[in-house]
Protein backbone atom coordinates (compact mmCIF):
# COMPACT_ATOMS: atom_id res chain seq x y z
CA UNK A 1 0.00 0.00 0.00
CA UNK A 2 1.34 3.52 -1.50
CA UNK A 3 2.21 5.21 1.92
CA UNK A 4 -0.48 8.27 2.58
CA UNK A 5 0.71 12.04 1.65
CA UNK A 6 1.85 14.66 4.18
CA UNK A 7 0.28 17.75 4.78
CA UNK A 8 -0.73 20.15 2.83
CA UNK A 9 -0.68 17.79 -0.13
CA UNK A 10 -3.30 15.44 1.42
CA UNK A 11 -5.89 18.23 2.32
CA UNK A 12 -5.25 19.69 -1.26
CA UNK A 13 -5.85 16.09 -2.83
CA UNK A 14 -8.89 15.81 -0.71
CA UNK A 15 -10.46 18.86 -2.29
CA UNK A 16 -9.22 18.00 -5.68
CA UNK A 17 -10.83 15.04 -5.60
CA UNK A 18 -14.17 16.75 -4.13
CA UNK A 19 -13.96 19.73 -7.35
CA UNK A 20 -13.70 16.30 -9.65
CA UNK A 21 -16.66 14.57 -8.03
CA UNK A 22 -18.63 17.35 -8.49
CA UNK A 23 -17.28 18.57 -12.01
CA UNK A 24 -18.51 14.47 -13.23
CA UNK A 25 -21.89 15.50 -11.37
CA UNK A 26 -23.13 18.75 -13.40
CA UNK A 27 -25.88 18.05 -15.46
CA UNK A 28 -24.62 18.22 -19.24
CA UNK A 29 -28.01 19.91 -20.27
CA UNK A 30 -28.26 22.93 -17.96
CA UNK A 31 -24.49 23.90 -19.15
CA UNK A 32 -25.64 23.49 -22.95
CA UNK A 33 -28.21 26.08 -21.55
CA UNK A 34 -25.94 28.21 -20.28
CA UNK A 35 -23.62 28.29 -23.46
CA UNK A 36 -27.01 28.83 -25.90
CA UNK A 37 -28.13 31.34 -23.73
CA UNK A 38 -24.96 33.29 -23.60
CA UNK A 39 -24.99 32.91 -27.14
CA UNK A 40 -20.86 34.13 -27.42
CA UNK A 41 -18.95 34.75 -30.61
CA UNK A 42 -15.83 35.38 -30.99
CA UNK A 43 -15.20 38.95 -32.76
CA UNK A 44 -11.19 37.78 -33.04
CA UNK A 45 -10.37 41.06 -30.77
CA UNK A 46 -7.22 38.74 -29.55
CA UNK A 47 -7.45 39.98 -25.82
CA UNK A 48 -7.89 36.35 -24.43
CA UNK A 49 -4.17 36.01 -26.02
CA UNK A 50 -2.94 38.43 -23.81
CA UNK A 51 -1.72 37.66 -20.04
CA UNK A 52 -2.84 41.44 -19.30
CA UNK A 53 -6.51 39.87 -19.82
CA UNK A 54 -6.50 36.48 -19.43
CA UNK A 55 -3.15 35.18 -17.00
CA UNK A 56 -1.35 32.55 -18.01
CA UNK A 57 -2.66 29.26 -20.11
CA UNK A 58 -2.30 26.46 -18.87
CA UNK A 59 -0.89 23.27 -20.88
CA UNK A 60 -1.70 20.06 -20.61
CA UNK A 61 0.73 17.77 -21.11
CA UNK A 62 -0.25 16.45 -24.77
CA UNK A 63 -0.70 20.38 -26.24
CA UNK A 64 3.09 21.40 -24.50
CA UNK A 65 4.61 17.97 -26.31
CA UNK A 66 2.82 19.29 -29.39
CA UNK A 67 3.96 22.81 -29.11
CA UNK A 68 7.55 21.75 -27.97
CA UNK A 69 8.11 19.80 -31.02
CA UNK A 70 7.02 22.65 -33.18
CA UNK A 71 9.29 25.31 -31.30
CA UNK A 72 10.80 24.37 -27.60
CA UNK A 73 11.43 28.06 -26.36
CA UNK A 74 7.34 28.46 -27.22
CA UNK A 75 6.56 27.34 -23.18
CA UNK A 76 7.54 27.97 -20.00
CA UNK A 77 7.18 27.19 -16.41
CA UNK A 78 3.41 28.50 -15.30
CA UNK A 79 2.88 31.00 -12.91
CA UNK A 80 2.18 31.17 -9.85
CA UNK A 81 4.42 28.81 -8.91
CA UNK A 82 2.64 25.80 -6.32
CA UNK A 83 5.37 25.04 -3.60
CA UNK A 84 8.69 26.16 -2.50
CA UNK A 85 11.24 23.89 -0.66
CA UNK A 86 13.47 25.27 2.10
CA UNK A 87 16.07 25.18 -0.60
CA UNK A 88 14.47 27.94 -1.96
CA UNK A 89 13.42 25.59 -5.40
CA UNK A 90 10.40 26.04 -6.45
CA UNK A 91 7.55 23.48 -7.75
CA UNK A 92 4.78 24.37 -10.28
CA UNK A 93 2.43 21.53 -12.19
CA UNK A 94 3.14 22.38 -15.67
CA UNK A 95 3.85 24.79 -18.46
CA UNK A 96 2.16 28.05 -20.18
CA UNK A 97 3.33 29.46 -23.33
CA UNK A 98 5.51 31.51 -23.41
CA UNK A 99 5.12 35.78 -24.32
CA UNK A 100 6.18 37.82 -27.09
CA UNK A 101 7.65 40.21 -24.41
CA UNK A 102 5.64 43.22 -24.84
CA UNK A 103 3.88 45.29 -22.33
CA UNK A 104 0.65 42.65 -22.89
CA UNK A 105 1.83 39.58 -22.86
CA UNK A 106 0.66 38.57 -25.49
CA UNK A 107 1.16 34.97 -26.60
CA UNK A 108 4.36 33.67 -28.54
CA UNK A 109 2.26 32.62 -31.09
CA UNK A 110 -0.22 36.14 -31.84
CA UNK A 111 1.20 37.56 -34.88
CA UNK A 112 -1.14 40.89 -35.83
CA UNK A 113 -4.07 39.56 -33.85
CA UNK A 114 -4.26 35.87 -35.80
CA UNK A 115 -2.95 32.86 -34.13
CA UNK A 116 -0.26 31.00 -35.63
CA UNK A 117 -0.80 27.81 -34.90
CA UNK A 118 -4.83 27.86 -34.87
CA UNK A 119 -5.05 24.55 -36.36
CA UNK A 120 -2.78 23.09 -33.95
CA UNK A 121 -3.64 25.49 -30.80
CA UNK A 122 -3.76 23.78 -27.26
CA UNK A 123 -7.61 22.74 -26.16
CA UNK A 124 -8.03 25.76 -23.23
CA UNK A 125 -7.79 27.60 -26.33
CA UNK A 126 -10.54 25.92 -28.62
CA UNK A 127 -12.86 25.79 -25.72
CA UNK A 128 -12.11 29.49 -24.54
CA UNK A 129 -14.23 31.27 -22.86
CA UNK A 130 -16.57 28.58 -21.92
CA UNK A 131 -15.11 27.25 -18.61
CA UNK A 132 -17.18 24.89 -15.68
CA UNK A 133 -15.75 25.42 -12.25
CA UNK A 134 -16.35 26.31 -8.56
CA UNK A 135 -14.80 29.71 -7.16
CA UNK A 136 -15.88 32.27 -4.82
CA UNK A 137 -17.26 35.44 -6.19
CA UNK A 138 -16.15 39.02 -4.89
CA UNK A 139 -18.44 38.70 -2.14
CA UNK A 140 -16.66 35.45 -1.20
CA UNK A 141 -19.69 32.80 -1.55
CA UNK A 142 -18.46 30.19 -3.91
CA UNK A 143 -20.73 28.78 -6.94
CA UNK A 144 -19.90 27.34 -10.48
CA UNK A 145 -18.65 29.09 -13.65
CA UNK A 146 -19.29 28.74 -16.92
CA UNK A 147 -17.41 31.46 -19.04
CA UNK A 148 -14.86 33.64 -18.68
CA UNK A 149 -14.84 37.86 -18.85
CA UNK A 150 -18.41 38.05 -19.27
CA UNK A 151 -19.00 41.08 -21.13
CA UNK A 152 -15.76 42.27 -21.48
CA UNK A 153 -14.85 40.71 -24.78
CA UNK A 154 -16.90 39.52 -28.01
CA UNK A 155 -20.19 39.26 -29.24
CA UNK A 156 -23.25 37.91 -27.27
CA UNK A 157 -26.72 37.00 -27.64
CA UNK A 158 -26.14 35.13 -31.21
CA UNK A 159 -27.98 31.70 -32.08
CA UNK A 160 -26.23 28.98 -31.02
CA UNK A 161 -27.76 25.52 -32.28
CA UNK A 162 -27.69 22.81 -29.53
CA UNK A 163 -25.80 20.79 -30.98
CA UNK A 164 -22.93 22.72 -30.68
CA UNK A 165 -23.60 23.81 -27.53
CA UNK A 166 -23.67 20.15 -26.85
CA UNK A 167 -20.25 19.63 -28.26
CA UNK A 168 -18.97 22.85 -26.38
CA UNK A 169 -20.22 21.70 -22.92
CA UNK A 170 -18.55 17.94 -23.33
CA UNK A 171 -15.16 19.43 -24.36
CA UNK A 172 -15.46 22.25 -21.76
CA UNK A 173 -16.08 19.38 -19.22
CA UNK A 174 -13.23 17.17 -20.64
CA UNK A 175 -10.67 19.72 -20.17
CA UNK A 176 -11.71 20.77 -16.96
CA UNK A 177 -11.95 16.69 -15.74
CA UNK A 178 -8.68 16.66 -17.25
CA UNK A 179 -6.88 19.25 -15.53
CA UNK A 180 -8.00 18.13 -12.42
CA UNK A 181 -6.66 14.71 -12.95
CA UNK A 182 -3.43 16.16 -14.18
CA UNK A 183 -3.67 18.26 -10.60
CA UNK A 184 -3.92 14.75 -8.57
CA UNK A 185 -1.47 13.42 -10.63
CA UNK A 186 0.82 16.16 -9.80
CA UNK A 187 0.04 16.33 -5.77
CA UNK A 188 0.49 12.58 -5.45
CA UNK A 189 4.34 12.65 -6.89
CA UNK A 190 5.40 16.12 -5.36
CA UNK A 191 3.68 14.85 -2.09
CA UNK A 192 5.84 11.58 -2.26
CA UNK A 193 8.38 13.20 -3.34
CA UNK A 194 8.58 15.80 -0.23
CA UNK A 195 8.37 13.02 1.88
CA UNK A 196 11.41 11.13 0.02
CA UNK A 197 13.56 13.85 0.57
CA UNK A 198 12.55 14.99 3.60
CA UNK A 199 11.24 18.69 2.30
CA UNK A 200 8.42 20.59 3.25
CA UNK A 201 6.88 23.64 1.55
CA UNK A 202 7.93 26.80 3.15
CA UNK A 203 6.16 30.01 2.23
CA UNK A 204 8.23 32.34 4.06
CA UNK A 205 11.09 31.14 1.87
CA UNK A 206 8.44 31.42 -0.95
CA UNK A 207 8.06 34.80 -0.67
CA UNK A 208 11.73 36.09 0.35
CA UNK A 209 12.61 33.81 -2.77
CA UNK A 210 9.94 35.71 -4.93
CA UNK A 211 11.13 39.06 -3.44
CA UNK A 212 14.94 38.04 -4.61
CA UNK A 213 13.38 37.45 -7.80
CA UNK A 214 11.98 40.68 -8.51
CA UNK A 215 15.19 42.84 -7.45
CA UNK A 216 16.81 40.50 -10.41
CA UNK A 217 17.93 37.00 -8.75
CA UNK A 218 17.39 33.75 -10.60
CA UNK A 219 15.06 31.18 -9.53
CA UNK A 220 14.80 27.59 -9.67
CA UNK A 221 11.81 26.07 -10.52
CA UNK A 222 10.86 22.30 -11.21
CA UNK A 223 7.76 21.82 -13.58
CA UNK A 224 6.05 18.61 -13.48
CA UNK A 225 5.38 17.27 -16.61
CA UNK A 226 4.84 13.54 -18.01
CA UNK A 227 5.40 11.97 -14.58
CA UNK A 228 8.31 13.81 -13.80
CA UNK A 229 10.16 17.02 -12.82
CA UNK A 230 12.14 19.31 -15.57
CA UNK A 231 14.58 22.06 -13.75
CA UNK A 232 14.20 25.66 -15.12
CA UNK A 233 16.14 28.93 -14.02
CA UNK A 234 13.78 31.94 -14.47
CA UNK A 235 15.53 35.29 -14.19
CA UNK A 236 14.17 38.51 -15.01
CA UNK A 237 11.04 37.28 -16.70
CA UNK A 238 12.85 34.56 -19.25
CA UNK A 239 12.63 30.81 -18.65
CA UNK A 240 16.05 28.63 -19.32
CA UNK A 241 15.54 24.85 -19.41
CA UNK A 242 18.71 23.59 -17.31
CA UNK A 243 20.22 20.04 -17.82
CA UNK A 244 21.26 18.01 -14.85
Amino acid sequence: MAPSLPEPFRSMDRNCREELRALRGYPENRFADIIQEVGFSCDRCARCCTRAFNGNVQLLDDDADRIGRRDPAAYEPAFPYDFCDRNGTFYVSGYTIASRGDAAGSCLFLDEGRCRIYDERPVICRIYPFMLHREPDTEGTTDWRQISGLDEHGCYHTVVPRAEAVRIARETRAWEEALLCHELAFLGFIGHYFARNGLRHVRKVYDDRMRDYTEGAGIRVMVYFCGRLEPWEVRAGRARRLTE
